[in-house]
């Protein structure tokens, strides 16, 4: 196969290729031999290329984990199932997304969370005072982030209090 451009594909040509990626973002290794395969350098080409950058610390899955599961618990954006979902969509090894989710769990307060996030995102939302269908939009909104049920519903009647 040939790459794009009109030069063939090398290690070389896939190592530069990469590392003009990661100047705009981290990858893992598997979301980086996506893109490389996408402009369709040869797998062992690819491969080579993702092994020197593994190798020299420039790609680490671990660590790309564990950034974005900080990033996605302190924004709210993600939690729970969502996040392991999301982890493991970005190509992050099962037994890596357990790992690191266990270790974060231990630090995470999921009712706390879920009040800052209600009450940053609605902030004027009462309980007794809204109706069903108002509630049924909050619940699905905290749902589709990954929150559990039970802290939802103990985190929207603590709004009356």
């Amino acid at each position: 196969m040939r790459s794009k451009s009109s030069e063939p594909s090398s290690p070389e040509r896939a190592w530069q290729y990469a590392l003009r990626l990661l100047a705009a973002r981290d990858y893992t290794a598997a979301r980086m031999k996506e893109k490389l395969r996408s402009r369709e350098f040869t797998e062992a080409d690819l491969n080579e290329a993702v092994s020197r950058l593994e190798a020299e610390s420039w790609i680490s899955d671990r660590r790309y984990a564990e950034r974005f599961a900080e990033a996605a618990l302190a924004s709210g954006r993600f939690v729970g199932t969502r996040l392991k979902m999301e982890m493991r969509r970005r190509g992050i090894p099962d037994e890596l997304v357990g790992e690191v989710i266990g270790r974060l769990a231990e630090e995470y307060d999921e009712s706390q969370d879920v009040q800052s996030v209600l009450e940053r995102r609605f902030p004027l939302f009462s309980y007794a005072g809204a109706d069903d269908k108002v509630k049924r939009r909050v619940i699905g909104f905290l749902q589709r982030r990954g929150y559990r049920f039970s802290a939802i519903m103990q985190a929207m009647k603590a709004t009356d209090q």
